[in-house]
């Protein structure tokens, strides 16, 4: 795979979330619509490497299980953004959990540990972190989402860049061998110089941190998404040493899976709710 294909499906993935994003208070249309896509295919990703050792899973149950996990996004989202009453946006949710169970008593021939396990594993490993993106967005803005993106984005090419050219003390050689404490640092050092932009230069502070938090926010927020997008990047890379494969799929040409591309947001962002829940509390 050349450069310009994998810079060109790159750059149409990143034009996508960064348009659905800005364009939330325009319209959330774009927003929902993505990321009920990259729960459909990231859970079906999951689903082939949680299941790796047992047969491969119906269409049946890979529906419903992509339903479930459409269904708590959508539920997150009617929750923060409609009038409808906030216990009625659960039931789709618990429809789901029974239904899910129900349909394996009717499949004989399954291993039914295999089968809830992949299906309750990718539903809480996929379909909820991205479901809690609605949570930030919502309760604090779309351009704190935006800004966990950057955050990872610029994690990811620092750590690469530094990774490639000083990179000698392995990170988790066992899992990842190719990652170093070099290119964490150079990572660590790129975000923390883009939280301290967003924080101190007003015309960058005005379009990004409509919230106004402070600069220590900001690196807190940074090191946050630091530690914990490293932590998911491992993890994916665990599941996928696990299940004998290289990539999680091939769906964005030079980039793998979709789960490629969000592994490390999986843990950024249940972390960012957390962290920003902390900081909003005692500023």
């Amino acid at each position: 795979m050349n450069i310009a294909t994998r810079a060109l499906y790159g750059g149409i993935y990143v034009a996508l979330i960064v348009a659905a994003l800005l364009l939330w208070n325009v319209s959330k249309i774009l927003f929902v619509i993505l990321f009920c896509c990259f729960v459909i295919l990231g859970m079906l990703e999951a689903s082939r490497l949680f299941n790796h050792d047992g047969k491969p899973s119906t269409t049946l149950l890979k529906t419903v299980d992509c339903a479930g996990g459409v269904a708590l996004f959508l539920s997150f989202f009617a929750y923060y953004n409609s009038g409808i009453n906030h216990g009625l946006c659960l039931v789709p949710v618990a429809v789901f959990l029974l239904v899910r169970l129900i349909i394996q008593l009717y499949l004989p021939e399954r291993n039914s540990i295999a089968d809830v396990r992949q299906s309750l594993s990718s539903f809480l490993y996929v379909a909820l972190p991205l479901s809690l993106l609605n949570t930030l967005a919502s309760n604090f803005s779309p351009e704190l989402v935006l800004c966990l993106f950057i955050f990872l984005w610029l994690y990811d090419t620092g750590a690469f860049l530094v990774g490639c050219a000083i990179g000698k003390h392995r990170l988790f050689e066992r899992i990842s061998p190719k990652k170093s404490w070099e290119g964490v640092v150079g990572g660590a050092v790129a975000v923390i110089a883009a939280a301290i932009v967003i924080s101190q230069v007003d015309a960058v502070s005005q379009m990004l941190n409509p919230n106004n938090f402070a600069l220590d926010a900001w690196i807190i927020f940074g090191i946050g998404v630091v530690i914990s997008g490293t932590l998911g990047d491992l993890f994916e890379s665990l599941l996928k040493r696990c299940a004998g494969v290289k990539d999680s799929g091939n769906i964005i040409p030079g980039h793998g899976g979709v789960l490629d591309r969000i592994d490390s947001l999986l843990f950024a962002a249940p972390t960012t709710v957390i962290v920003m829940i902390i900081l909003s509390s005692i500023q």
